[in-house]
């Protein structure tokens, strides 16, 4: 099998080409990551608050969690309507994909 091959299967890609997590797209900008599409009803920001070195390796260790709505018509402040602190960004995108399903089903 071709290298490019392994890393398709590796990583693999939403829509857009970002890397994506159980279907839905992963997009990061330093220390921030928006789990889910913007053309949809919600969409989930992490914001991860410290880090900490595992074996050389930083390593997200608080992550805040933000349900948030889509909708431009609303203000900033309204559009968070879910929020939490997790130890870890497994557990931190283990809730957001909760969230946002639960969300995205009930908008349907």
């Amino acid at each position: 099998m071709s290298e490019k091959k392994k890393n398709e299967k590796s990583a693999p890609k939403a829509q857009g080409g970002f890397p994506s997590y159980k279907g839905r797209p992963l997009v990061r900008s330093g220390d921030t990551l928006y789990y889910g599409s913007m053309t949809e009803k919600y969409v989930v920001k992490l914001d991860v608050k410290s880090k900490k070195d595992v074996q050389g390796l930083q390593v997200a260790d608080k992550v805040s969690v933000q349900l948030m709505s889509t909708d431009a018509e609303i203000r900033n402040r309204k559009q968070i309507v879910k929020t939490s602190e997790k130890e870890g960004l497994y557990l931190a995108l283990d809730i957001a994909d909760a969230w946002l399903t639960r969300e995205l089903g009930k908008a349907e």
